[in-house]
């Protein structure tokens, strides 16, 4: 009796460790959305400070980022055990935020007429240079600004990660929730710390002896701002993408408007995919639109009041 209960307990872990396994991997791919702009948005928080201090600051976003899983985790499982019909409501406002966040990006880079990321750029270096600036304060600023980024990003994820596993056990919730929050952080932060120092690795091996090695270094330097650019542009468009799936699957009709379009492409499973995704970043950028709009005339209104 014994050795059965304890071969049936060792099954019980084992299902449990696969659903988990399942769970993480859906939770994960909703939030990949997410992750880019998290990823895109930390690396160019912690440019900007002395050399060596990058890692430093780094570190110290990625400690702030923990403290923000600490409490958004909990609240998240609360939320699912006593007001489990909130979970579709934060769903959709973490959606229409992803695509908000999105529209204003694009609209502060192609119709602001103030500063430029040039001047950003410029304004930083003139910052490290100027020996009246208290880079300590400064270095502290960046990194509530960094913190305070992650924060917003994290309940995105942990919101979509619960919505993920809602129908799960409370243990299940638990792991999966515990298991994204810790990849997520130490994924994108261990990606950041590359990132920012990708300079000074293609700096290091351009000054090789080896021919081969000087020309990969040079080769990295070039293509550094390259790569952020790219993850800039990848994480808003997978804000669209995300963030309009999210308002789609909330809103039965236009998901469903969305599906017959797909299908009536035709094309095999591949075109239908790309069709619907295509068509729900469409829908969240007109989504994002909108609540850009409704934000700016609060705005005002405030103003006025």
């Amino acid at each position: 009796m014994a050795g059965s209960s304890f071969f049936a307990l060792f099954d019980d872990i084992a299902t449990i460790l696969d659903d988990v396994s399942v769970m993480t991997k859906v939770a994960a791919k909703k939030t990949a959305g997410v992750l880019g702009d998290d990823l895109a948005l930390n690396a160019q928080q912690v440019t900007g400070v002395p050399v060596n201090r990058e890692l430093p600051v780094v570190w110290a976003v990625a400690k702030g980022s923990f403290v923000n899983k600490l409490i958004l985790v909990p609240a998240a499982l609360l939320i699912s055990a006593f007001a489990p019909w909130a979970i579709t409501p934060l769903l959709m406002l973490g959606g229409a935020f992803l695509c908000y966040e999105g529209v204003e990006k694009l609209a502060h880079k192609y119709l602001s007429h103030g500063a430029s990321p040039e001047g950003h750029h410029a304004a930083r270096a003139e910052a490290l240079q100027d020996q009246t600036v208290d880079m300590v304060a400064f270095e502290k600023t960046k990194i509530k600004g960094a913190v305070r980024t992650d924060f917003i990003l994290s309940a995105e994820i942990i919101v979509i990660s619960l919505g993920a596993v809602a129908g799960a056990d409370f243990t299940r919730q638990v792991a999966v929730l515990s298991i994204i929050a810790i990849g997520m952080t130490v994924g994108v932060y261990g990606l950041v710390a590359g990132i920012v120092k990708l300079d000074d690795l293609g700096l290091y091996l351009s000054q090789k002896s080896s021919q081969a090695l000087a020309w990969l270094g040079k080769r990295i330097v070039g293509a550094a701002p390259y790569l952020m650019k790219t993850l800039s542009v990848v994480g808003t468009a997978a804000m669209f993408m995300v963030g309009g799936a999210i308002l789609t699957h909330g809103i039965p009709p236009v998901h469903t408007a969305i599906e017959h379009a797909a299908a009536a492409v035709g094309g095999g499973g591949v075109v239908q995919a790309v069709v619907s995704t295509l068509l729900n970043a469409l829908f969240g950028i007109v989504a994002g639109a909108v609540v850009l709009g409704l934000v700016g005339v609060a705005k005002r209104l405030f103003k006025k009041a």
